[in-house]
């Protein structure tokens, strides 16, 4: 984190090992200057819903991450298996991030409408597969969520959907766009640092130093201050 000029980072504890967040908030509360966490309840348990009220209560926990573009776990999203969460994390004031692909953003559109109160992040762009034009030839569905108050993107993964070598210059155009339809202020970095193809410092510079078009002001909510906002991690 230092030698890539990273000062906090917000951490989605891995899916292999189940449903724990334990490690993660191991290492937030013995650093909460530099590590938050979104975490996960087990969606199929009756027993999770009785979590959702005090969720942010658990020092270092500031809300909920799940990924539903796998066929295993995709049903829980667009069958409405998991409805009861939505309303739940809208009055317990709890965010959450989800990674889906482009063709099932309508799902959380309806969720953003239905309920305002909810914050809610598109992961990756809902980039899945494919690079380059191929990765990016639905980017409009996502565009079409910026309508949405409550909903915020992370540009996060991005040089693993692209041929290209950094800078990246073939993203930038499409970055462009997104920003345009979000703006800065609901247009958050990321890095998604296991799955990158370059230096976890590339990943800042990117944005930092090759996106000319981006005045200071537009860096500071990227880079952090936007995401510490939206899910409440207080910047000191």
């Amino acid at each position: 984190m230092g030698a890539a000029g990273v000062e906090r980072v917000v951490i989605a504890p891995p899916v292999w090992e189940g449903v724990r967040n334990d490690v993660a908030l191991a290492a937030a509360q013995m650093h909460p200057d530099r590590f938050a966490v979104m975490g996960r309840v087990d969606l199929l348990s009756p027993a999770s819903r009785e979590l959702i009220p005090a969720w942010r209560e658990q020092p270092g926990m500031l809300g909920l991450r799940y990924a539903f573009h796998r066929p295993l776990v995709r049903p829980l999203l667009a069958e409405g298996r998991i409805n009861w969460l939505w309303p739940l994390a809208e009055k317990a004031g709890v965010p959450i991030m989800l990674f889906t692909a482009h063709s099932d953003l309508h799902l959380v559109d309806d969720i953003a409408e239905r309920h305002p109160g909810l914050k809610l992040v598109v992961d990756h762009l809902a980039l899945t597969r494919g690079k380059d034009e191929e990765a990016f030839r639905e980017i409009d569905r996502l565009l079409a969520l910026a309508g949405r108050p409550n909903v915020a993107v992370k540009a996060s993964c991005l040089p693993l959907y692209t041929t290209d070598k950094y800078p990246y210059q073939r993203l930038h155009p499409y970055l462009r766009r997104v920003y345009d339809a979000f703006g800065p202020k609901r247009m958050f970095w990321g890095s998604d640092w296991s799955r990158l193809p370059c230096t976890y410092r590339q990943c800042v510079t990117m944005f930092t130093e090759e996106m000319t078009w981006l005045s200071n002001d537009d860096l500071e909510w990227i880079m952090g201050r936007g995401l510490c906002e939206w899910i409440g991690w207080a910047v000191q």
